[in-house]
């Protein structure tokens, strides 16, 4: 599907529609597949937004790095702005708020529904913390893309790290794993990485190690889903270790999500949404 735009993130709402970002056109996207999609313009359109993810209270939130914004809309496009210092990473938290990274600003964020911000600072600068996911122990697992490092945060601020075996690994996209752990992938390195809540980290090699692989998800077969976007590829990784490849059309595919139809959709940077059955 041709979008007119560029998608960067993704993620399926509680309508049972996609919601993606667009991010140099500073638009949100609805898409019913089938359907022509609903663009709902932001004020003002140069924020860049990133990461998507639906909420606990049935709207969709996301962030506007270059902007400086938490966003909020509604499944109606109604859209409320909340100021914050380059956010990157969104996640809905196990306390009913939502959690976010600060790219640039070496804090983890918290923000109630209400629009009521907190902050808790790194103990490393420059460690550059990006996505985030809530985990199976109660809090909240994030990477450090530049501080080669794995973060843990619980509720009450208490961070933890644990650095990546591989030099240069530069973590991005991290998600809650089918085994009680996290999984996680590293666009510098171009391996698949899993650590478990008490910080074993085991690391994977890609077949190809310059695939710069960028978001992960959990998929409904049990697997991991990742794209490649320097391959301009999909990926499907077992617990296992075990991976199959699927070339995407189009270039730069960024984040991905689990359908209403239980297939996996790949945002397209080129302009596109791709669905691929699991």
């Amino acid at each position: 599907m041709l979008i007119d735009g560029s998608p960067y993130g993704i993620t399926c709402g509680p309508d049972g529609a996609l919601w993606l970002t667009l991010v140099h056109q500073g638009r949100i996207a609805r898409v019913v597949p089938g359907e022509e999609p609903t663009l709902f313009p932001l004020d003002p359109a140069d924020g860049q937004p990133t990461i998507i993810t639906e909420g606990p209270d049935g709207a969709l939130w996301f962030t506007e790095f270059a902007g400086g914004r938490i966003g909020r809309i509604t499944v109606d496009g109604a859209v409320t702005a909340f100021e914050v210092a380059s956010p990157y990473g969104i996640a809905a938290g196990p306390d009913g708020a939502m959690w976010f990274t600060q790219l640039q600003e070496d804090r983890i964020g918290r923000i109630t529904l209400d629009g009521e911000v907190s902050a808790h600072p790194l103990p490393a600068a420059g460690a550059m913390p990006s996505a985030i996911a809530a985990g199976p122990d109660g809090a909240m697992w994030f990477t450090l893309n530049q501080g080669n490092a794995i973060g843990r945060i619980t509720a009450d601020g208490k961070v933890s790290t644990y650095p990546l075996p591989t030099p240069g690994a530069a973590p991005v996209g991290i998600c809650a794993g089918p085994d009680e752990a996290l999984w996680f992938v590293e666009i510098g390195a171009g391996q698949v990485g899993r650590i478990d809540t008490s910080g074993e980290i085991t690391e994977f090699p890609l077949p190809d190690p310059a695939a710069r692989p960028h978001a992960i998800v959990a998929g409904p077969d049990g697997a991991l889903w990742l794209t490649e976007w320097g391959a301009g590829r999909l990926a499907r990784f077992t617990t296992e270790g075990k991976i199959q490849e699927f070339p995407l059309g189009g270039a730069e595919p960024h984040g991905l999500a689990i359908g209403p139809d239980e297939a996996i959709w790949v945002a397209m940077e080129s302009g596109a949404l791709i669905r691929h059955s699991v």
